[in-house]
């Protein structure tokens, strides 16, 4: 908490850090970048005088200005390797028993990614448990309206999302129809 001088970071870092990596860890997928963003959130807090009532929405927009900076120099990164025709390395696979997790959380991350910036963060921030008042202020919009932001982010979520559900579904049912097919002749 901030007085005159000093702020209670300790105190600061134990009540929001949590939520904040829980955050970043799904808004990026990978636990690494999540720490080391979230670690130059609290780093950056040192350097800014934030109201103690104010430092979660602070840390939280910090964060995902980080996440957006990152993600626009690994594009850069991308099209200049693409450029000069290196291949980008491949992640190891993965075992069997997390095919189908890691599937969905890719699909997720997918209907994610064809959102547009403002209804992710609104999205990500409600999952993470933001009030409304909390979201207005960090997407800078009236109080009122983020009910209403939200749900059209959820419905335009859903028409990206489950297409790509269904057509997994679809997938799976031809190839058991074709199973069975096959055992019948």
């Amino acid at each position: 908490m901030w007085t005159d001088q000093t702020l209670d970071f300790d105190g600061a870092f134990a009540n929001h850090h949590p939520a904040l990596f829980r955050y970043l860890f799904r808004l990026t997928g990978d636990a690494d970048t999540a720490a080391d963003i979230a670690q130059e959130s609290f780093v950056r807090l040192l350097d800014h005088p934030v109201p103690e009532d104010k430092i979660r929405s602070w840390l939280f927009t910090v964060a995902t200005n980080l996440v957006r900076d990152r993600a626009r120099m690994r594009e850069r990164r991308r099209r200049l390797l693409l450029v000069h025709g290196k291949p980008s390395p491949q992640p190891p696979a993965r075992p069997d028993d997390e095919l189908e997790r890691d599937e969905m959380i890719e699909s997720v991350r997918r209907a994610l990614d064809r959102l547009d910036p403002r209804d992710r963060q609104l999205l990500m921030l409600r999952e993470e448990g933001f009030r409304y008042r909390e979201i207005a202020e960090m997407i800078e919009v009236a109080p009122g309206s983020v009910g209403k932001l939200i749900a059209r982010a959820l419905e335009r979520f859903s028409r990206v999302y489950e297409p790509s559900r269904a057509a997994t579904a679809e997938d799976e049912e031809h190839e058991n129809r074709g199973g069975e097919d096959a055992s019948r002749s």
